[in-house]
């Protein structure tokens, strides 16, 4: 349905329209438009052998890239799971609609006139399913957005499937033209990185490099050693799944987007915009039925952005992409590479923070909008052996300084600038090298733009009601000042 339709009729009307057509034109006869899967990951970054890193054993990511186009520099809006998943499925920056807090504790519907991805393709007369996570900062039926006629899988082939064995419930799929998501646990399989250590793994803590954000220790080795084994893990899924689509011959109709939400649980990875967060593996599979030019085993190195996952979806569905949508497709006959990528971060469970960054070909810029308070705040992960290690090595004194910095509100610059080339590990702030400054300037003026373009809701405070129900939820435990007004409430009791 186009942009033009959507904006004249409320979501339910729309649904029920598209209720109408489905009837009148069921999954079955739309044999001559591919099947759109999304297999979805969590907090997983891309350490594998078709990304040029041989630790983990990947043969079957591997071998989807060798069919089909891997994205070198692919980054997702926001380097947490219900904001980037809220970006994704609307095809929009999580900014643009007010959906970038998150563990948003007031969630309102979307605008009317703004469709899902699965209610377009279901509109469309595909089949939706969404077997597992969905974790939006919106409210929204989900009966709405995916087919009621599919049967979802059982605890225990979710559990099993996740394992690498029963994928028995795609056989509903055959004769249907679907869009759907598969979801795996990646980096939260057995346990999220570093929550506990030691942890088991297949990878030796000495075959492992530490990077310089983080001390070289035992836990941090063993944690990132970890998340190896859980990219294996993935990759053994995976292999389950192609499997299974060959099974119930759906493989041969069937574009594979292959992705994750945002990168490594280690700490300075999820929830931080820096490349371990936001940069992710994209890998698009396409079956000789789409009819597209692309060559199997393609790599391209333009930047990316995880909203233009939807869009890529429905182009190569033959969809009208609606006007709402932000990314692009990308592989648009007209396609043009864009110079920037921006990503985002704001509250982040009780942590309350705002950060933005530009992506260019060389550069990463990062602007920090609240430095009265460090990176590294208060929250859920704090329990986790990697930051015990930290916060025990920093009252040692035994952290280095730029690992120290992240506790530090005073050592918090409002600026951040980083050569990836020279510098990938973004170690070297080179905001205030007067060499760089015409390059400062050209991402900075880049971000202003963008924001004021876009009404980037994260210029605006969160409401008071809002706040309270997270102070209520952490049962208090917040240090962010904007929750000062709740403190001096509670000492009046």
């Amino acid at each position: 349905m186009n942009s033009s339709l959507s904006r004249q009729f409320p979501v339910l009307a729309i649904v029920v329209l598209a209720a109408l057509l489905l009837a009148l034109c069921p999954c079955e006869v739309q044999a001559d438009r591919p099947n759109v899967l999304w297999i979805y990951v969590d907090d997983m970054s891309d350490w594998m052998g078709c990304y040029g890193d041989p630790i983990a054993e990947t043969p079957n990511i591997d071998r989807l890239a060798s069919e089909g186009v891997l994205f070198q520099h692919a980054y997702i809006p926001a380097p947490v799971c219900s904001a980037a998943r809220s970006a994704l499925i609307t095809g929009t920056m999580q900014t643009t609609h007010g959906l970038h807090q998150h563990r948003t504790m007031i969630k309102k519907p979307l605008p009317d006139d703004l469709l899902t991805v699965a209610e377009l393709f279901r509109t469309a007369g595909y089949l939706t399913f969404n077997e597992a996570k969905d974790d939006y900062n919106f409210k929204r039926d989900r009966d709405l957005m995916y087919s009621p006629e599919f049967q979802r899988p059982t605890t225990r082939q979710v559990h099993s499937h996740m394992l690498g064995r029963d994928v028995s419930w795609l056989k509903q799929l055959q004769g249907k033209t679907f869009f759907g998501q598969i979801q795996l646990k990646g980096g939260k399989f057995g346990g999220e990185t570093g929550a506990k250590y030691p942890a088991e793994s297949d990878v030796e803590d000495d075959q492992v490099a530490v990077p310089p954000q983080y001390p070289d220790h035992p836990v941090f080795r063993n944690a990132i050693a970890r998340h190896y084994q859980q990219i294996s893990e993935t990759d053994q899924q995976v292999g389950a799944i192609v499997s299974g689509l060959k099974e119930y011959d759906l493989w041969d109709n069937t574009v594979v987007f292959f992705f994750t939400d945002h990168g490594s649980p280690l700490p300075r990875s999820k929830q931080f915009l820096y490349e371990d967060g936001t940069k992710i593996p994209l890998i698009v599979r396409l079956p000789e039925s789409v009819g597209t030019d692309v060559k199997s085993g393609s790599t391209r190195s333009d930047l990316v952005s995880g909203i233009d996952i939807p869009a890529s979806s429905l182009g190569l569905a033959g969809i009208d992409i609606p006007q709402f949508m932000e990314g692009r497709d990308l592989f648009a006959d007209r396609y043009q590479p864009q110079q920037f990528v921006i990503s985002a971060r704001d509250r982040m469970g009780n942590a309350i923070d705002r950060i933005r960054t530009v992506r260019s070909k060389r550069f990463r810029y990062i602007r920090n909008y609240m430095v009265d308070r460090p990176l590294y705040q208060p929250q859920y992960r704090d329990g986790y052996a990697t930051f015990v290690t930290m916060r025990k090595m920093l009252a040692a004194g035994q952290l280095s300084p730029l690992q120290a910095s992240y506790y530090d509100a005073d050592d918090r610059p409002v600026e951040e600038l980083y050569d990836l080339i020279n510098d990938p590990h973004q170690t070297f702030n080179l905001a205030s090298n007067p060499d760089f400054e015409s390059v400062l300037n050209q991402h900075r003026d880049h971000l202003q733009q963008w924001e004021e373009s876009t009404d980037d809701k994260g210029r605006y405070p969160e409401s008071r009601e809002s706040l309270r129900l997270v102070f209520q939820s952490s049962q208090g435990k917040c240090v962010s000042p904007e929750y000062d007004f709740l403190k001096a409430e509670s000492q009046d009791k």
